[in-house]
């Protein structure tokens, strides 16, 4: 074989492989738009949320009403809501770091936290009582005004001490965390066992 044939040879081998190798190119590009176009529809509406306000951004800051759930031990919620001006995404959401996200749209974001103490309701006008029938409840006043914020468990009275069952009888007020949790533990030993 001569030096040309040869050239011509790897020349027309070349052209082969660049052929493929643009085919494959186009068909690549041709999937990543189908694949963007997939993602885009099936993409969460969060967020969706997050990047038109991230656009929204560009053009000024955004207004929108937050509304922050407290869970607190003895299982009262209390909601408070804000007006929110967002200058900045990554501040807003910075700034709100320990709350976990519950919902979100345009116009309003719900957070919720737990919160491990009792709630300021209870702390000012909560006191344990116990029910006719033996249960063990806190009340908001005192337990005649039979106003019941909580129940727990049903309590063998005849096993409880008389001066337990007074104390209960006029109410226990709930001062605290730790007195809570006390009162709870302390007639936790006079539950009613099911058989």
């Amino acid at each position: 074989m001569k030096g040309g044939q040869i050239i011509k040879k790897c020349t027309k081998r070349n052209m082969v492989i660049a052929v493929l190798f643009l085919l494959s190119c186009v068909l690549l590009l041709g999937f990543q738009t189908e694949t963007e176009k997939t993602f885009q529809a099936h993409a969460p509406k969060q967020a969706a949320t997050v990047l038109k306000t991230n656009q929204d951004e560009k053009l000024g800051p955004k207004t929108i009403q937050v509304i922050l759930q407290r869970v607190y031990l003895d299982g009262e919620i209390s909601e408070e809501i804000v007006e929110e001006t967002i200058w900045s995404m990554e501040d807003f959401w910075a700034f709100y770091d320990e709350w976990l996200l519950i919902d979100q749209n345009e116009e309003k974001i719900l957070f919720k936290k737990e919160i491990d103490d009792i709630s300021p309701l209870l702390k000012i006008n909560g006191y344990f009582g116990i029910s006719e029938d033996g249960v063990l409840n806190i009340y908001e006043g005192k337990p005649e005004e039979r106003k019941i914020i909580q129940s727990f468990f049903q309590i063998n009275t005849k096993k409880l001490k008389s001066h337990h069952e007074n104390e209960l009888k006029n109410g226990i007020p709930v001062m605290s965390r730790e007195n809570y949790q006390e009162v709870i533990k302390t007639f936790k030993k006079y539950a009613v066992t099911e058989m």
